[in-house]
């Protein structure tokens, strides 16, 4: 920015203070300041052609055309632009024939908002300006800041002029127009931290995503190049990336830009931007990408976007699913399961971070290479959960999954700390195509370039420091180079290349069996009373009501409540209704009668064989005349054992050879009948029996998709504990991607000498007592 587009950025940047102080909060001067240097840009734009559009307009008026029916070509073409303006007014003819009545101000104010063109009035009604032009009248402002805004020391055109003292005022280009509006957003924008990092990402960071996207492909665009941003924001991205192939040689009506914005605000700033800059803003849409697909059934060849992260969904998830079923099919994804099987999955993620649903609308949106050969290029900023947040299975893993599985990741890019405005969490670029060249294919390039910064001398909100171009000149070399590389002292990016399957793995799931030691006791037979899901309480209510309880406890409720507040215990009317409820009182009771009529039977002697202690309690249920159902006898079992690593493993049924068990595992996996015992199915005898498992003492193995799972199981679990096996139907497959095991460098431990010394130095700034301690002399 030279000194010239700095002095006007002052000018306009003063002109907040002094015409909006005591009217707006400093939070609202840019939706006030912003769209009124747009309108004087408009308005010293179409100063030249507005005696011929006036002309023009006459002319239709005369064959019966009215405002609604207005030839806009005819318009167009007159001003040579994307927008015109059919009322008399001009912002100076405003302020030369203004006077003291407000009301006749704003009137012919809002009278030359009107005679925009539509695509301009978008952008007013989006910053909802004709409310705060009101608000401006009503306090006397309008006019204020009509005059600074035409002031003639200042030139908004593309024209040479001179201001009052016949000084040379230099014309702006569209291009230097459009770097004093970015300039001043950002300045507002860092007035508004909680807000910067959500809209405007800093234009060190966009130039290299543009550089890593079109780079390695500018001398093999498409005729038309589409450019696509789902979280559009001020649009900075579609900017950037458009300069960068106009650089690059692409015509600029060669260029198609779209994008979406939730917030109107800054909507209206990005389709103001790209007007001022001479684009055709038709691209651009006003909604919520996650909730809304704007482009259905379109797609685009390049994607440049700085998603919001760690940003709750929850609010939009109603929108996506219907009965509890997801119906945007953009978050669906087909992955085969551990079977082989191919399925459709829902690949949402948590509600409390939609991050990925950009990646998979962005993927949704690559161009197939059927429509564009060269292939579609995607650069997408994202936090450290879209890499690894999430167990095999969830909707972030399959994503990931999905992104690997059809290698379409061509490389991460872990951007330096501190480089956003309101927040220094680390950062990652994801670069995704369609196309990898031969040798990235099945390839995934992991790239940090954490290091790759300058410092700022002025902190901007969390930002403080700036990716410069030498090093984003590293970053994209190293990238291009596609080759593993270390740092330097001159070069601080390192580079390592990995296989897709290093990133993927199967979860698999480790059973030990459950042993239980049983034995009848009186204690625990009388504690059957209670409720199991609420023992405390439901002994509680016992202990205080007495028998009461086998009647009854709706009079009592009021008096229970009042217990419960005063205990701070929280329960729902549901709950306590459950906890009072006379029938189960009786229930569990007899429950009780029934264990102390067994204990009498069978007697209190130590079975650390579960299964036998339990057929014999049921063989002398039966023989009683005790009429309890299976639930009920494994109830009365259950409480009276107690885990024993010493007891025998609990069986929980016993197979025939055909068993859908037995079949799955050696027909479906293809386990050899030898190895079924590590798998969960063990010979007793002549039979077969899978034991119930000690949850415990369950356990997730990941296991690399690369290793044989049951190679791993004999080297890694078996040793150490022998009655384990391998739970193979429920493995799941999962993908994640952790720069923190591929470059963590751990730092060298210091010495004892050196803590030693340190120790004693601080210790001989003191009293000496720690060298007393260790033998030393005062």
């Amino acid at each position: 920015m030279d000194i010239s587009q700095s002095k006007i950025v002052s000018f306009i940047w003063g002109i907040a203070d002094d015409c909006l102080r005591d009217v707006f909060v400093r939070g609202q001067y840019r939706d006030v300041i912003l769209p009124m240097v747009v309108l004087r840009r408009f308005d010293a734009l179409l100063e030249p052609t507005k005696v011929a559009v006036e002309e023009e307009i006459e002319a239709q008026r005369a064959i019966g055309l009215d405002e609604e029916s207005f030839d806009d070509g005819a318009l167009y073409d007159i001003t040579g632009l994307t927008f015109y303006n059919t009322s008399k007014w001009t912002l100076n003819r405003i302020k030369s024939q203004a006077t003291d009545n407000n009301k006749l101000l704003l009137d012919n104010f809002v009278e030359y908002l009107n005679g925009y063109s539509e695509n301009v009035k978008d952008v007013l009604r989006n910053f909802d300006y004709y409310s705060k032009a009101d608000r401006l009248a009503k306090n006397d402002r309008l006019l204020a800041i009509i005059e600074k805004i035409t002031d003639p020391y200042i030139n908004l055109t593309d024209r040479e002029a001179t201001d009052p003292d016949g000084l040379p005022l230099p014309p702006l280009s569209n291009i230097a127009m459009g770097t004093i509006f970015e300039e001043l957003l950002r300045r507002f924008n860092e007035e508004n931290n909680e807000e910067s990092g959500a809209h405007f990402t800093p234009r060190d960071a966009i130039a290299l995503l543009a550089r890593l996207v079109f780079e390695p492909v500018k001398d093999n665009l498409p005729k038309t190049v589409s450019l696509y941003d789902p979280a559009e924001g001020s649009g900075g991205m579609l900017t950037e990336g458009r300069e960068f192939l106009i650089n690059a040689g692409v015509s600029p009506s060669a260029i198609q830009l779209s994008g979406t914005e939730l917030v109107p605000e800054i909507y209206a700033i990005c389709k103001a931007d790209l007007i001022i800059k001479g684009v055709n803003p038709s691209g651009m849409h006003l909604g919520n990408t996650i909730t809304d697909d704007h482009f259905a059934g379109k797609t685009f060849g390049y994607c440049i976007t700085n998603p919001p992260y760690g940003k709750s969904w929850k609010v939009d998830k109603p929108r996506i699913y219907h009965d509890g079923k997801l119906i945007d099919h953009r978050f669906e994804l087909p992955l085969k399961n551990f079977r082989g099987e191919e399925e459709y999955l829902d690949c949402t993620p948590r509600t409390s971070d939609g991050q990925l649903l950009f990646l998979m609308e962005e993927v949704n949106k690559m161009k197939p290479l059927e429509y564009q050969p060269q292939g579609s290029r995607v650069a997408s900023v994202h936090n450290g959960s879209s890499l690894f947040t999430g167990d095999a299975g969830s909707g972030e893993s399959n994503t990931r999954r999905y992104l690997i599985e059809s290698d379409l990741v061509d490389a991460i890019v872990q951007l330096p700390n501190n480089i956003f405005y309101n927040t220094g969490i680390t950062t990652y670029v994801w670069l995704l195509t369609n196309k990898k060249p031969e040798a990235r294919k099945g390839k995934v390039q992991l790239i940090d370039a954490s290091q790759a910064f300058e410092k700022l001398r002025k902190n901007q909100g969390s930002r403080n420091c700036t990716i410069t171009p030498e090093y984003a000149e590293m970053i994209v070399q190293a990238y291009m180079a596609f080759e593993p590389k270390g740092a330097t002292d001159d070069n601080p990016i390192v580079s390592k290349i990995f296989d897709n399957d290093d990133f993927r793995f199967y979860s698999v799931t480790i059973e030990r069996p459950l042993r239980l030691r049983a034995q009848f006791s009186a204690l625990k037979a009388d504690e059957l009373l209670y409720d199991a899901k609420d023992f405390e309480f439901s002994k509680y209510l016992f202990e205080t009501y007495g028998d009461a309880v086998f009647s009854g406890l709706t009079d009592k409720v009021a008096e229970i409540k009042e217990y419960l507040a005063d205990e701070e215990i929280k329960k729902t009317d549901k709950q306590l209704a459950a906890l009072i409820d006379a029938k189960k009182w009786k229930e569990r009771n007899s429950l009780v009668e029934a264990t102390q009529k067994l204990m009498h039977a069978v007697g209190t002697d130590v079975y650390m064989d579960y299964n036998i202690f339990a057929d014999k309690v049921a063989k002398v249920a039966k023989e009683l005349g005790l009429k309890l159902s299976a639930g009920q006898l494994k109830t009365i079992c259950r409480a009276m054992a107690v885990a024993d690593p010493e007891a025998e493993p609990v069986i929980k049924k016993e197979l025939k050879a055909n068993a859908k068990e037995y079949e799955e595992l050696t027909e479906v996996f293809g386990v050899d009948e030898s190895r079924l015992a590590d798998y969960g199915i063990f010979a007793k005898g002549s039979r077969y029996v899978i034991y119930e498992p000690d949850t415990n003492l369950r356990d997730t193995e990941k296991i690399s998709v690369k290793e044989d799972i049951y190679e791993y199981f004999q080297r890694e679990v078996k040793p150490y504990v022998a009655d384990a096996w391998i739970e193979l139907p429920p493995t799941k497959i999962g993908c994640e991607i952790s720069f923190n095991k591929f470059f963590y460098r751990p730092t060298p431990l210091r010495s004892l000498e050196e803590n030693t010394a340190d120790i004693l130095k601080m210790d001989a700034e003191s009293q000496g007592f720690i060298n007393q301690l260790l033998g030393g002399k005062e």
